[in-house]
């Protein structure tokens, strides 16, 4: 099998050099995508990017001349101090042999950054390399309608693109058979008898007859074409109005004061996976940010992630506010509803059945998934280690081994993020396959 690529190049770049340099910079381009992630909105992190790489992470090996040893042969011109023969004492190492050295060549600081941009696709491959994203099954079609094509039957004009070859030559043939065109094969037997009776006797009687007869035949065939345009048919296309996949992210935080930087650039960062896992199976996509303390609000997400707040942590606050918004705006019969909620495991124990009573009854019934993150410090065991049992944890856990609709993990370093978000949703692929 030989395969050829007929693909343009993007903006007249060369493709094939520009997929080499990618692989020279992978290392150090994945390092600056995942630092551009921190900075960027989530809504925005699947967006071409311009990202910055150190001159030095794309230096190529080199050969060089060591001015300290071997022979070397020098012309100098004009100079009053030697002549043929003279020997020239080797300077000292370090010094001489023309200025301040190549530019590139120097220390640390005459190295400059450049920059260049990524593609949407090569920016997610980097962000997402080596995570597998599962394909969960749509619950609902939206009443939201977008025009989609379908086949409509044929005509008799149209593209070259949408020439239907089956139909045309079903056309031909029906109309060949009713005009009687003489067929290939008995013109070939009657051209051949010619030939025969020419070859075997020039002056025989039958021959005129046959001649006017082949003649005959050749001329009914030109004027009966093999593929006349009255046999032409194309493939007809019409546009219907087709239901929009629609999905809604709740994103759930605890930002009381026991949660750090750390903790919560963790919680960036799955959120920014799961939106990017959403807009690639649904259409239509909205975010809905709750943040709470002892009290939970609705916000946008500057504030979600940058605003600092004090006070307690009461977890069923924050439940209570995504009912609310769900059964105003979110109906589960037309949305996909997916929830994703990060804490630091704190919350009051007088919470606990007031929690679990809001999962099991309205929360968990509504979402095609709910995931619970428990971020910790860096310094903390790697994931799948659970250290200690937190109040949250104690309240969750219950429900989650009685609904596979809730998954629970702990987190602590952000190298971690990946393989647990994989785990997630990776143990719901083969649940939800079937059709909705």
């Amino acid at each position: 099998m030989h395969i050829i690529d007929r693909r343009l190049n993007p903006g007249g770049k060369s493709l094939a050099n520009r997929q080499r340099f990618l692989r020279r910079v992978r290392d150090v381009a994945q390092r600056a995508v995942r630092e551009a992630a921190r900075d960027r909105d989530i809504r925005n992190i699947d967006k071409e990017a311009s990202v910055t790489v150190p001159a030095d992470g794309v230096r190529e090996p080199k050969f060089v001349r060591s001015p300290g040893s071997g022979v070397q042969d020098h012309i100098l011109p004009g100079n009053k101090t030697y002549v043929e023969g003279d020997t020239i004492e080797r300077p000292p190492r370090g010094q001489g042999g023309g200025g301040g050295g190549q530019a590139g060549d120097g220390g640390q600081d005459s190295e400059d950054s450049f920059q260049f941009v990524l593609t949407r696709e090569e920016f997610l491959e980097l962000f997402l390399e080596d995570l597998e994203l599962p394909d969960l099954a749509k619950r609902r079609l939206a009443v939201v309608q977008t025009e989609a094509l379908r086949r409509a039957g044929y005509m008799v004009s149209g593209s070259p693109a949408n020439l239907a070859l089956t139909r045309t030559l079903r056309n031909s043939l029906s109309r060949r058979i009713a005009l009687k065109r003489p067929k290939a094969d008995d013109l070939a037997a009657l051209e051949a008898q010619v030939r025969e009776i020419e070859a075997r006797d020039p002056d025989a009687p039958e021959l005129p007859d046959l001649l006017a007869e082949l003649e005959r035949v050749r001329t009914r065939s030109q004027r009966i074409p093999y593929i006349d345009p009255i046999d032409l048919r194309y493939r007809r296309f019409e546009a219907y109005p087709r239901p929009v996949a629609q999905a809604v992210m709740f994103c759930l935080m605890d930002v009381s004061g026991s949660m750090t930087e750390h903790m919560k650039d963790l919680a960036k960062r799955f959120y920014i996976l799961l939106h990017i896992f959403l807009v690639r199976r649904y259409k239509h996509v909205e975010i809905v940010f709750i943040r709470h303390t002892d009290q939970a609000k609705e916000v946008d997400e500057e504030t979600f992630f940058g605003s600092r707040e004090t006070g307690g942590t009461l977890v069923s606050s924050a439940l209570v506010e995504m009912k609310r918004i769900v059964a105003e705006r979110y109906n589960p019969e037309d949305w996909n509803i997916y929830a994703a909620q990060a804490s630091d495991g704190d919350n009051v124990s007088s919470d606990s059945t007031t929690s679990q009573d809001l999962l099991r009854s309205a929360i968990l019934p509504a979402c095609q998934h709910f995931a619970y993150l428990e971020v910790g410090d860096e310094t903390g065991p790697r994931a799948g280690f659970v250290e200690h049992r937190t109040t949250l944890w104690r309240t969750y856990e219950p429900v989650a081994k009685a609904n596979p609709v809730l998954a629970m993990r702990k987190v602590n370093h952000r190298r971690d993020i990946y393989p647990v978000f994989r785990e997630l949703f990776a143990r719901k692929a083969g649940q939800e396959n079937a059709a909705p």
